[in-house]
């Protein structure tokens, strides 16, 4: 976007103009009609533009171009040169939107100074633009089982490709965080990454929201298309988006553009698209509630973001950096966490995922007291551990249970726990749990415990057989 377009139907004055710019470090192109002008823009954005008024044999003048580039790529700065200029035309350049207009046979110098103006103008938009697009949300993938591993394996497959992606994964599973990683890790990385929360849209609101608008009263209103031109749109829970609007969306994707809402003209965009589900987008489209088309160019690579049940070996990884993270943006307390803290956390059901999690640490951090290590008591929902064994209290379940039958329930939910812990590696739990390994495989059958394969991990069961 440093490059300016210099748009005039006369050759010589549009290379004279360019060879100046040259000596100046700048990089040009030329258009001598409206035609070669809009096929220009077509292929990419200039920093800027100098325009001529008036160009012969051309189905627009100066004027309406100057509409188009105004609608459709508004931080473009356009000079307007004319060799019939009067404050009429001036003045009805200015209010199109023009950054300023010079009259033919124009100064060199003064000419320079305008586009020098102008191309700063230009990058300080850009750069506030920049920062109000800047999330501190992280994009950081934290963990090393393996289960995550095979997740960040396919992430990197997609980055640097402009294929579409589909997430799916249940509520807080962290699919937002693996799109912003492959927006992160894409060449469209210092281009927008715009989320669109299709489950918090109001369904009559849904396509001002992505497409714009256009009025009379407030003009042109981007939509969240248009600010993501050139980076990545995610649509978070696409499942949720109207059947009228998914229509919409679906002829976007095949088009490249769209109309806003009481505009005519077309809108062009160059965007990658991200989605994510936690629903079963079979059974929507069988229920008539999405798309089956719409579907199909979503589902382009589907990648399954894994629970935080199949990766419990990243729980205490997982902790220990939303640790680190609450100390450096909040000042909270950095402790440390603490070895039975941990192995209680790896235990415990996690419907909510890593959202619990990094939920549950924050609450923590907050109503904790003193500085030393996290412990399991400190854990919600936990007391203090056992001393003696006048302290442990059996669950109802076991008391009603005959001696034998109540230790093999505990051994093998105990057994199972311990399992899933450590990633389905046997070793490393025979070693916790104070057992030789084939000691613990001999228990393990006789519980009628299998491991199998989930998400790219191992996981304990209970034998159907």
């Amino acid at each position: 976007m440093s490059d300016i377009l210099v748009v005039d139907d006369e050759r010589d004055i549009r290379e004279l103009i360019c060879d100046i710019l040259e000596d100046e470090g700048f990089s040009t192109r030329m258009a001598g009609s409206s035609d070669e002008c809009m096929a220009e823009l077509n292929k990419s954005q200039p920093g800027l533009m100098i325009l001529d008024i008036w160009l012969k044999d051309s189905s627009m003048d100066g004027i309406d171009i100057l509409g188009h580039v105004k609608r459709d790529n508004p931080e473009v700065p356009v000079v307007i040169i004319s060799g019939h200029g009067n404050v009429e035309i001036a003045v009805a350049a200015i209010k199109q939107g023009a950054y300023d207009f010079i009259e033919k046979p124009f100064n060199i110098d003064q000419l320079m100074v305008v586009i020098k103006r102008a191309m700063e103008t230009s990058r300080l938009r850009r750069e506030n633009s920049a920062l109000r697009r800047q999330d501190t949300r992280s994009t950081d993938m934290v963990g090393s089982s393996s289960a995550f591993r095979t997740l960040k394996s396919q992430l990197d497959k997609v980055t640097k490709s402009n294929g579409r992606v589909m997430l799916t994964g249940g509520p807080g599973a962290g699919k937002e965080v693996a799109a912003r990683y492959v927006h992160a890790e894409s060449n469209r990385a210092d281009a927008p990454f715009v989320t669109v929360s299709s489950a918090s849209i109001q369904p009559d609101h849904m396509e001002e929201v992505l497409f714009g608008r256009e009025s009379q009263q407030r003009g042109v209103e981007q939509g969240l298309l248009e600010q993501a031109h050139g980076g990545v749109i995610y649509f978070d829970e696409v499942a949720d988006m109207p059947l009228a609007t998914q229509a919409k969306i679906l002829r976007v994707l095949v088009d490249q553009s769209f109309t806003r809402v009481g505009g005519t003209a077309k809108v062009r965009v160059d965007l990658r698209v991200v989605s994510s589900t936690t629903r079963d987008l079979q059974a929507e489209i069988d229920a008539g509630r999405f798309r089956e088309e719409l579907y199909h160019r979503l589902n382009v690579v589907p990648v399954e973001v894994p629970s935080l049940e199949d990766r419990r070996e990243d729980i205490p990884e997982l902790a220990r950096y939303f640790i680190d993270l609450f100390n450096r943006d909040q000042g909270m307390t950095a402790r440390e966490l603490g070895d039975d803290a941990a192995a209680m956390l790896q235990t415990m059901t996690w419907p909510g995922n890593v959202r619990q999690l990094k939920n549950m640490i924050e609450r923590v951090l907050i109503l904790g007291e003193g500085t030393g290590p996290i412990e399991a008591r400190d854990l919600p929902g936990q007391t203090e551990a056992p001393t003696s064994e006048e302290d442990i209290a059996l669950s109802a379940s076991l008391t009603t249970l005959p001696l034998r039958e109540a230790r093999e329930l505990f051994e093998r939910q105990y057994l199972m726990a311990q399992i899933n812990r450590f990633g389905g590696n046997i070793s490393r739990t025979a070693s916790f749990v104070g057992m030789e390994r084939s000691a613990l495989h001999r228990k393990l059958k006789s519980l009628g415990v299998v491991t199998t394969s989930k998400a790219g991990t191992r996981v304990a069961q209970v034998s159907e057989g």
